[in-house]
């Protein structure tokens, strides 16, 4: 893979939710999410869900959730949100904390790999962005999934309201089913990107 770059001509094909939206105030989309798996788990006995979370705002209530908080294998952040730092509790929980750079409106080369090869360790992870920023780091982490049986993996990320499109989006949070069709457009999505 090379470093590839969101062109500015690009950014509203990037804004569409990848996933399912639950719109709405945190409080009511973690509920929601809350019941989804609830019932998901009782349906399913036996599936092993794995939870990956991108963004600060959506680790942090993740983590805050005890139910939810024991599904969760990897947390990708910037310690950022509306450009005010954010602390992110219970950094005890995980097993590794590591430190990467990923320049602003990118997706750097390193990225494909190691997230790769986060999610096949099958470890509690926090990645921490110190340098550049987090929000596209959705694509390579859908990408790095082998889908296998027994287990559902599921990537969550905020939703911010788009206003200036044909179809508006309200806020509110994203839930990706990781599947090969989902990984089909990531891949699309991907050659959209300028190579540098």
């Amino acid at each position: 893979m090379k470093d590839l770059r969101l062109p500015i001509t690009q950014r509203k094909k990037f804004t569409q939710p990848l996933g399912r939206l639950i719109s709405g105030k945190r409080e009511d989309t973690i509920g929601e999410v809350i019941s989804f798996f609830k019932n998901e788990r009782g349906i399913n006995k036996g599936v092993d869900y794995r939870v990956y979370c991108v963004g600060d705002i959506v680790t942090k209530d993740f983590l805050e959730n005890i139910y939810l908080r024991e599904m969760i294998k990897i947390c990708i952040i910037d310690e950022k949100t509306k450009r005010q730092r954010i602390d992110t509790p219970f950094k005890e929980f995980f097993e590794h904390i590591i430190e990467l750079e990923n320049p602003t409106g990118t997706i750097s080369k390193d990225m494909w790999l190691k997230l790769k090869e986060l999610i096949e360790n099958n470890r509690r992870v926090l990645v921490k962005i110190v340098e550049g920023e987090e929000d596209l780091l959705v694509i390579p982490l859908i990408s790095g999934f082998s889908l296998l049986e027994g287990i559902k993996s599921y990537v969550f990320y905020g939703q911010p309201p788009v206003t200036n499109s044909e179809k508006p989006i309200s806020e509110g949070l994203v839930m990706v089913e990781v599947t090969g069709q989902i990984q089909r457009i990531v891949t699309q999505l991907t050659k959209l990107m300028e190579k540098y």
